[in-house]
């Protein structure tokens, strides 16, 4: 009979990293960090979904993949499955230029991505394909933008949906939509933007409020029939100083309409003074736990699994303390255990929620 331990013992070995005693794992080569067989069994067995997940940040890279891409290398497809992520939501914000134009060549651009590398992604744009891409081993692509300006009409929505697009944020920046969380009037959503976020609904396009302004927030979600997104956003009850965190007013309405928060790991949005480390993330999934229910509580780290003070972006502390993000979800899901959050709750904040929210947002 073939034990969980025997099995996991099988998946370490697989990595090219032995099995510690005491129940541990070293997972990673070359690393010292050990992980838990509990951590290890949770993230193999969940859908793990990370809502602002970005297989890379350096953007000439992203380019190249997208119009040859035949350019992208098996050691990038190894430390993406490595990394414990099922579905990645690789979106941009295109904000000048013609945006509309732009957003069409990203979305194609993936599309010819997938296709070239069928055997290794698959776009997820139904319910069924979550599933799909956890039991056949492929990697998930959610493909979204984070500036709904290239909806120029509302019958935009309709042709940017059959292209592929599932999840779009309503504004970067102001936009004849609504207003952005750092424009110093927020004037909420517009008449216009009303039309779009009903078209979304009407389609199955998910409704991102991520970069929204509190009131354009708040408006949003009252508008919309179906459960609202914050892809990639904090509590500003821990980091006063963020706009780009949100309310607990706007998490409450949020969660009461069934929408879900994904927790980013952007030093800025997680801490705002001192050390900021994974266990300030932790604290972040706490407070929407306590506050409205941690079956509103998600990942959408916003960041690739380098992080972003690297050589290619000049550091600029972006980045957490004393963190590796190609670990990322490992060390995440450390840290709940360490809380104390049951395995059914974990699994629910490393995917099962925001699986369930766009479910319930897709059907039509």
């Amino acid at each position: 009979m073939i034990s969980r331990r025997t099995v996991l013992k099988g998946v370490a070995l697989s990595l090219g990293a032995p099995m510690l005693n005491r129940g541990r794992f070293s997972l990673f080569a070359q690393s010292p960090l050990e992980y838990s067989v509990r951590t290890v069994d949770l993230v193999r067995r969940s859908t793990v979904i990370d809502m602002l997940g970005l297989l890379t940040l350096d953007y000439r890279k992203l380019s190249i993949w997208e119009t040859d891409p035949r350019r992208f290398q098996p050691a990038d497809l190894v430390r993406l499955r490595d990394s414990g992520i099922t579905v990645f939501h690789p979106a941009v914000g295109y904000t000048a230029g013609d945006i509309y134009a732009e957003s069409t060549r990203d979305i194609t651009g993936w599309n010819a991505f997938i296709a070239a590398h069928g055997d290794h992604f698959q776009r997820v744009e139904s319910a069924a394909h979550f599933k799909q891409a956890k039991e056949s081993g492929k990697i998930g692509i959610l493909i979204g933008q984070q500036n709904s300006a290239h909806f120029r009409t509302v019958e935009d929505v309709d042709h940017f949906y059959a292209l592929g697009q599932r999840v779009s944020q309503l504004t970067y920046l102001h936009n004849k939509i609504g207003g952005g969380a750092y424009d110093p009037l927020d004037g909420g959503l517009s008449e216009y933007g009303a039309q779009i976020v009903e078209r979304m609904n009407s389609v199955g396009m998910a409704v991102d409020i991520s970069h929204c302004g509190d009131r354009t927030t708040l408006n949003a979600i009252e508008a919309s029939r179906k459960p609202v997104l914050a892809t990639h956003s904090n509590c500003r009850a821990l980091v006063p100083g963020s706009a780009r965190c949100k309310t607990d007013e706007a998490i409450t309405r949020l969660a009461a309409k069934g929408g879900v928060m994904g927790v980013t790991m952007v030093r800025g949005f997680v801490g705002s003074a001192g050390r900021v480390t994974i266990e300030n993330v932790l604290d972040h999934i706490g407070h929407l736990a306590r506050l409205v229910g941690v079956e509103h509580a998600g990942i959408g780290s916003d960041v690739d699994l380098d992080g972003r003070d690297t050589a290619v972006r000049p550091a600029k502390r972006f980045d957490l303390d004393r963190i590796d993000y190609a670990k990322k979800i490992y060390d995440l899901t450390e840290g709940l255990v360490r809380r104390a959050y049951s395995n059914r709750n974990i699994e629910l904040i490393l995917g099962g929620n925001f699986e369930r929210a766009l479910t319930e947002t897709w059907a039509v």
